[in-house]
């Protein structure tokens, strides 16, 4: 790996690639203003696809109360539907499959993902929610399914 790309790799760790999700909802749990906050984001490379995520985003009293003002719980819900005909583009094959989505949950090294793997064998696209971590990685994830048992499902090459 040239030092170029190690930079680059470096800075995608620090500043994760920005989502292009819309809020579609915001459910007030507690008088704290904490919140759950629900976001929408369709799969850049897989036409017909739309996920919903769905994590915890903590308010200002709590951040107070709690003395730590720069991080989000790692806690996450995915799921992930057809919404319309599916078109897999250029997707990645293997089994590290391909980050569709990043969201910060602190001012530094941490943040939220989901990460899709395409299981060719059972023609199923696998959407898994996960933080990412410099160390000290969550185990807490979320997984959900999209099958392409429908003979209508094109495919681009």
């Amino acid at each position: 790996m040239s030092l170029k790309s190690a930079i680059f790799a470096a800075a995608l760790t620090i500043f994760p690639v920005a989502s292009l999700a819309e809020q579609v909802g915001n459910v007030d749990v507690d008088w704290l203003g904490n919140d759950i906050l629900i976001e929408a984001f369709s799969d850049p490379e897989v036409e017909g696809v739309t996920c919903h995520v769905a994590y915890f985003d903590r308010g200002v009293i709590d951040r107070l109360q709690k003395g730590n003002w720069f991080e989000d719980p790692s806690n996450a819900s995915v799921s992930c539907r057809q919404t319309g005909p599916i078109t897999l583009g250029d997707i990645e094959r293997d089994d590290e499959g391909e980050r569709v989505f990043s969201e910060r949950r602190s001012i530094i090294l941490k943040s939220l993902r989901v990460t899709r793997i395409f299981d060719e064998a059972n023609q199923t696209l696998i959407y898994i929610a996960h933080a990412n971590e410099l160390q000290n990685g969550s185990a807490k994830m979320s997984i959900s399914t999209v099958p392409l048992f429908d003979p209508a499902v094109a495919r681009k090459n």
